[in-house]
């Protein structure tokens, strides 16, 4: 196979060539580097990449097969780390001048996780400013005058543009979700406290979560069942019992899956290319999907969001304000500004709120819905780099930690993808994965 083939592969298809001897992970590690050397100029999806290092973690799993010794779930597959997550390897930036050259002592707990499951550390991907919405470098791979979205770009990009098969980013509001969507590959943010936080910049403890890019469900499955689980960094991550999400994805759903289609209150934001796709969409699932509207009360999440998220990040980044405010974009001062001088009864009756609307949504799922049909973003990746895109449509599920995946599912007139959202009940995930799995082979097979 060709390099560009090589790189192209799933973790999955990989994993299988690996495990029968018909390909090393030198040879797919080196294929992955060649795409980012032919790439990288244009895209820019990478702020720290040692190829001799990634070439050395191919290596040492290359001779962990050869040994005969246990290799883990993702041995000797390439994986790229946001830049917000730590790497005791590599510098952690955070997208920020004011943590240039920072370098941790040790790894977050996903990155140990990977570690411990045999994966090659890439490197570092771009990372808007501390996560938000000052843009970074990259571009999307799709048309390079167009957002790649954010604040997870460099993830988001280097999955679509073949450079790696899996990526790690993080979702605060839209992180995950949107960029999926815009560069046209699988996307999935989980429960909160579902995969723990610990050693990634905090924003705000109860929106941040981790998130997944893949160019597959299978990959995002295989990822997920890596990361999941209790760390005791993560106070919002609790024991139990480990998730069989890949076996889960395999299965066929015992009824075929209702979906309620949710337009929340920005659907006027929504493109003309958007409102078309689910048009179809909605025709072509015919009886296997109804229009909800949202309770009067869940239409103010959107104020509550924001009253948390900048209330959270005024206070985690407060360190950042007091020794460079000046340095920072003027998107993110504004932000802070706005979070040092909030009430606090508005910030707690914010928190207070959110229970009630995940309530209001558990009602939906156990009576009637097996996922929440959605658009990922307004349509495809807006021109220009100016700004990473409009995360409306991603907000109320993070605010109430509800898991949530993106599908590569339609096309805008402009040629660029558009994102199908599907989001489904807290600690549902494996199932959420399911569900995507069978609307996809739906759709497929009405194709």
């Amino acid at each position: 196979m060709s390099d560009v083939s090589l790189a192209g592969l799933s973790a999955a298809e990989a994993l299988l060539r690996l495990e029968r001897g018909l390909l090393t992970s030198e040879e797919l590690v080196g294929a992955c580097l060649e795409r980012i050397r032919q790439l990288e100029p244009q895209v820019q999806a990478w702020t720290y990449l040692d190829e001799e290092h990634a070439l050395a973690q191919a290596r040492a799993a290359d001779e962990r097969r050869r040994s005969g010794a246990g290799v883990g779930a993702l041995d000797g597959i390439p994986v790229g780390i946001k830049d917000i997550i730590d790497t005791a390897d590599m510098p952690t930036e955070n997208g920020t001048v004011l943590h240039r050259a920072r370098a941790p002592h040790r790894d977050a707990a996903v990155v140990s996780r990977l570690r411990a499951a045999g994966a090659v550390i890439f490197g570092k991907t771009v990372t808007t400013e501390c996560a938000y919405y000052s843009p970074g470098k990259t571009r999307n791979p799709w048309n390079l005058e167009h957002t790649p979205g954010g604040s997870s770009s460099g993830s988001a990009a280097a999955v679509a543009a073949q450079m790696v098969p899996l990526a790690l980013g993080s979702q605060t509001n839209g992180s995950v979700i949107r960029p999926a969507a815009f560069c046209g590959v699988y996307g999935f943010k989980p429960t909160h406290g579902l995969i723990p936080r610990t050693g990634i910049l905090t924003l705000s403890r109860a929106l941040d979560h981790v998130g997944i890019f893949a160019r597959t469900l299978a990959d995002l499955a295989l990822a997920a069942e890596t990361l999941a689980g209790h760390d005791e960094g993560d106070p919002d991550t609790h024991p139990r019992a480990s998730l069989r999400f890949a076996e889960v994805l395999e299965e066929e759903p015992p009824i075929a899956p209702m979906l309620g289609f949710v337009k929340t209150p920005y659907w006027d934001r929504a493109t003309e290319d958007t409102r078309n796709g689910f048009a179809e969409l909605v025709e072509a699932l015919g009886d296997r999907v109804e229009e909800v509207d949202l309770s009067p009360f869940a239409r103010e999440a959107w104020a509550w969001q924001k009253t948390i998220m900048e209330v959270d990040m005024a206070a985690n980044l407060e360190r950042e304000w007091l020794e460079g405010a000046e340095r920072l974009s003027p998107q993110l001062r504004a932000l802070m500004e706005r979070g040092r001088e909030a009430r606090a009864i508005d910030y707690l009756k914010a928190l207070r709120a959110v229970p009630r609307v995940v309530a209001s949504f558990e009602e939906l799922f156990v009576e009637r819905y097996d996922a929440i049909l959605t658009p990922a973003a307004p349509g495809s990746a807006p021109k220009g780099l100016e700004s990473t895109g409009d995360p409306a449509f991603c907000t109320l599920w993070t605010l109430c930690g509800m898991p949530a995946v993106s599908l590569p599912l339609l096309q805008g007139s402009d040629g660029l993808p558009i994102g199908v959202q599907l989001v489904g009940r807290r600690n549902f995930d494996a199932r959420l994965l399911r569900t995507a799995r069978w609307l996809v082979r739906r759709l497929e097979a009405d194709a």
